[in-house]
């Protein structure tokens, strides 16, 4: 990780840009390059089935003239090109509406370098023919797992992404990272049943990478156990969900805290700062240093210098997650969470967040419960903001006397979010897989609608 040098070609278009803007009639002004490149294969049956490569540069600059601004963005960095987008810039923002909120970050927040080293980028590149090896590989590895009749196919994918950003303020960044993935799915099949199960894995630098065969068996392991899945009756009962699903249910708490939310009002947790959200003991951390981490960043968005913070502690919520316009709105100051891409203003998202683990299994956790449902994958949840009342199509296993009874689909649990996580419980297998991580996490008395 490492700022461009001042000989660097696109940190002289990026500052000609700005420059170009304020000579046009801009008050401020930022520029910013996105480059990327990806290459993907995927097989099935052994066959390849398809080979996907992208490679993409972009521009964007936005523009501030009083308290009216302007995005635009292009695909083609020629010189002509730049000197119309700032032509276009300058004319859209003095058509704008004024925004009282609309300004480039305070220059006092700004994350001056050097910035931290964070480890984010293997220059590894796979070609199509490594990856259409480990694609063979893990779906292979899934079909043979007994009980497995046909295959949904393997994936393997390497990607690279740059980013760099100049302000007319003075800011100047720049970071890169990469990613390797490595996935299947497939079909079990039992006396005419059929259920899918898969596994798919990505990290930041490609000898993370579990192996092929392993995420394959899993892949295959679990749809075997899915096979025999069964309706349930409508009851309430304790709910477990699966830490690779876990914090599916806990999402909708990193966006009521979103300081856009709480300025619009429109948040089911907007008169809840500085109390109880979560039980005592329990911690939600974002991390922005994380080594090797998705969610990782030196700052953010806007230049904002970014750090390490509970947004719950102890079962407190301490602060939003506030860009620079949501904290101007508010009175506050910027968290360092803006996030955009290169058109249109900041929006909010936070960074590496995971719930701070308790202690035991998840077997252990089946035990404490007794009997109930334990969920390991969720579609379709909706969310009433405004409330927090909250339900998601289920499927996962029915347990009883704290073990594993059998397979059950087509179930929607539902619930208040405020009431859920007053009473969540967790458990100790906190894994950290990507940006948001948690440990599996038991609600009692939750509505479960079957047949």
């Amino acid at each position: 990780m490492s700022e461009p040098t001042p000989s660097s070609p696109a940190h002289e278009m990026l500052h000609d840009l700005v420059a170009a803007a304020l000579k046009a009639g801009a008050d401020a002004a930022e520029a910013a390059t996105a480059r990327s490149a990806a290459l993907s294969v995927g097989v099935r049956n052994g066959a390849l089935e398809d080979v996907k490569r992208e490679e993409a540069t972009d521009l964007g600059l936005r523009v501030f003239i009083g308290k009216r601004q302007a995005t635009v963005s292009s695909s083609d960095l020629s010189e002509p090109t730049r000197g119309r987008l700032v032509e276009r810039a300058i004319a859209m923002a003095r058509l704008a509406p004024e925004d009282p909120y609309a300004a480039l970050a305070p220059e006092e927040l700004l994350a001056r370098g050097p910035h931290p080293k964070l480890d984010l980028y293997d220059p590894t590149e796979r070609s199509a023919e490594q990856l259409e090896q480990d694609a063979l590989a893990v779906e292979q590895a899934a079909m043979a797992v007994g009980g497995v009749s046909r295959s949904e196919g393997g994936d393997a994918s390497w990607s690279s992404s740059e980013w760099q950003l100049v302000t007319s303020h003075g800011f100047v960044g720049q970071h890169r990272g990469s990613a390797f993935s490595v996935g299947a799915g497939v079909i079990a099949e039992k006396d005419g049943a059929m259920e899918r199960g898969g596994e798919y894995r990505s990290f930041r630098h490609h000898a993370d990478l579990p192996s092929n065969t392993e995420i394959g068996r899993i892949a295959g392991e679990r749809a075997v156990a899915r096979v025999g899945a069964r309706k349930i009756a409508s009851t309430t009962a304790p709910v477990i969900f699966e830490n690779r699903v876990a914090t599916q249910v806990l999402s909708p708490l990193l966006g009521a805290i979103a300081g856009t939310a709480i300025a619009r009002g429109s948040s089911f947790l907007k008169d809840k700062l500085e109390q109880m959200v979560l039980p005592q003991g329990v911690d939600l951390i974002d991390d922005p240093f994380r080594p090797r981490a998705f969610g990782s960043t030196p700052y953010d968005d806007e230049g904002v210098r970014v750090e390490p913070r509970k947004l719950v502690e102890d079962g407190r919520l301490t602060t939003w997650l506030l860009n620079t316009a949501s904290a101007a709105q508010l009175g506050l100051t910027s968290t360092g969470h803006a996030s955009r891409g290169l058109v249109g203003p900041s929006g909010v998202s936070a960074h590496n967040v995971n719930l701070s683990a308790g202690e035991g299994t998840l077997d252990d956790l089946m035990a404490q419960a007794g009997t109930g449902l334990l969920i390991t994958s969720m579609f379709g949840p909706s969310l009433n903001g405004n409330t927090g009342d909250w339900s998601a199509g289920v499927s996962g296993f029915w347990f009883e006397n704290g073990q594993r009874a059998y397979p059950v689909s087509e179930v929607t649990v539902a619930g208040n979010l405020v009431d859920l996580y007053a009473r969540l419980q967790r458990t100790g297998d906190l894994e950290f897989r990507g940006a948001f991580n948690a440990p599996s996490l038991l609600f009692d008395k939750v509505a479960i609608a079957g047949k």
